[in-house]
């Protein structure tokens, strides 16, 4: 077979998106048709900036879960195939059988494996930590921020003191300290994740209960099957192989496995969780001001006098109306995320080394950069475009937040 050229390739690339081109379409269509009744989400449209971040990040969403599907990769992205090392893209595929894809459509990288597949496969690692590390730690920035900011006094200073000791570090540092081998082995993720973790359960129990105090009727049955539900997410995220804490000296055991929902790899889930430990003392920092700010608002003068609980206050008065820099901040940090996911790759650290991350093959492809550009060059575009896509979305969203 002959190499493909470039107008071929670029076909090809495309058909194979299909399914991410039909559910832009589909979720556009939807958004714009009812986007009047969707709230600060629909009067995104509204914002030329705002829909082409949404576009840009909903493309690469959507690729990560329709490439986990396999819809999309056209070889197995850990696989080799003789004789395809920095192969150019396009290049035919040696003895391709019935059912296996004829070409690298974007070439071969230093170990022969198929550069588009792995960029496809990257995208899934992203939109599983991301976006789930960030709404964890801003989980746990609001239950800390906000009685800090709305208490004040010792419990202000204390917490306020232990986020600086943790923003004193530099975060590259910090991350290569909490990533590294030695410090693995000894068991500190797991336990920092076992804390970490039970944040969203004390969020979710405390706003449930603080919004339906006066209904225990109601209220009791519902916390009893939120939380029923929520502690056992939270088991089986910890737990992973039947043990809690595995050091190779000492073992703690965990769920059996037959309710243990899933396992977290341990690369997953030791980066999951210094995303988590890194991102929190800069939420708290932002909603303990926003705190500050809000709760002298005659509002909140009127909910106090009205003799409402102060976690009602709290959740319910200050915490929505602080959701316009909070959703702004949300996206930004997600952007900030994936390039600290990808800086982790590049350097080697936390995932695992064939791990298809777009950092990882980033830094496998420089390697040979001066001679061969396409085996880092596209999950550098896919870096650069998910992250332009979160700033685009963050200014979209600041746009339309600052006109309600």
């Amino acid at each position: 077979m002959e190499p493909l050229g470039t107008f071929e390739i670029i076909a090809r690339v495309f058909w194979q998106f299909t399914s991410v081109w039909i559910a832009l379409i589909i979720l556009f269509a939807v958004s714009v048709a009812f986007k009047r009744r969707l709230g600060l989400y629909g009067k995104l449209f509204d914002s030329p900036i705002g829909m082409v971040g949404f576009a840009l990040v909903m493309f690469w969403v959507f690729t990560g879960i329709f490439g986990a599907m396999e819809l999309i990769v056209t070889h197995d992205p850990l696989a080799q195939i003789s004789g395809m090392k920095n192969k150019v893209p396009g290049t035919p595929v040696p003895g391709s059988e019935e059912g296996i894809y004829a070409y690298y459509l974007l070439g071969g990288d230093n170990l022969a494996r198929d550069v588009f597949s792995r960029m496809v496969t990257g995208a899934w690692v992203v939109v599983q930590i991301a976006p789930l590390a960030t709404l964890f730690a801003f989980m746990v920035g609001i239950t800390l921020g906000l009685p800090a900011g709305y208490f004040g006094g010792r419990l202000d200073t204390l917490l306020s003191f232990l986020s600086n000791l943790i923003l004193a570090f530099p975060v590259i540092l910090l991350f290569y300290l909490l990533v590294t081998p030695e410090i693995v082995a000894t068991g500190m993720p797991n336990y920092m994740a076992a804390v970490l973790f039970v944040f969203p359960i004390v969020f979710l129990g405390v706003l449930l209960n603080s919004r339906y105090y006066t209904q225990p009727n109601f209220r009791t049955p519902l916390l009893v099957a939120v939380l029923g539900v929520a502690i056992w997410l939270y088991l089986s995220l910890i737990s992973t192989g039947g043990a809690f804490v595995d050091a190779g000296t000492y073992r703690i055991p965990g769920l059996p496995k037959l309710v243990d929902l899933f396992d977290v790899p341990g690369g997953v889930l030791v980066v999951f969780v210094s995303v988590v430990f890194v991102n929190s003392p800069t939420v708290f920092r932002i909603v303990r001001g926003l705190t500050l700010d809000i709760k002298t608002r005659d509002y909140v003068a009127a909910a106090q006098t009205r003799g409402e609980g102060a976690w009602y206050i709290m959740l319910w008065e200050i915490l929505p109306n602080a959701r316009g820099p909070l959703i702004v901040d949300f996206c930004l940090r997600i952007g900030y995320t994936t390039i600290l996911l990808g800086t982790l790759g590049f350097f080697g650290l936390g995932l695992p080394p064939e791990s298809p991350d777009w950092g990882s093959t980033i830094n496998e492809g420089r390697k040979l950069l001066s001679i061969y550009l396409h085996p880092a060059l596209p999950p550098a575009l896919a870096l650069l475009s998910l992250v332009l896509g979160l700033n685009l979305l963050a200014d979209g969203l600041r746009e339309e937040s600052l006109r309600d």
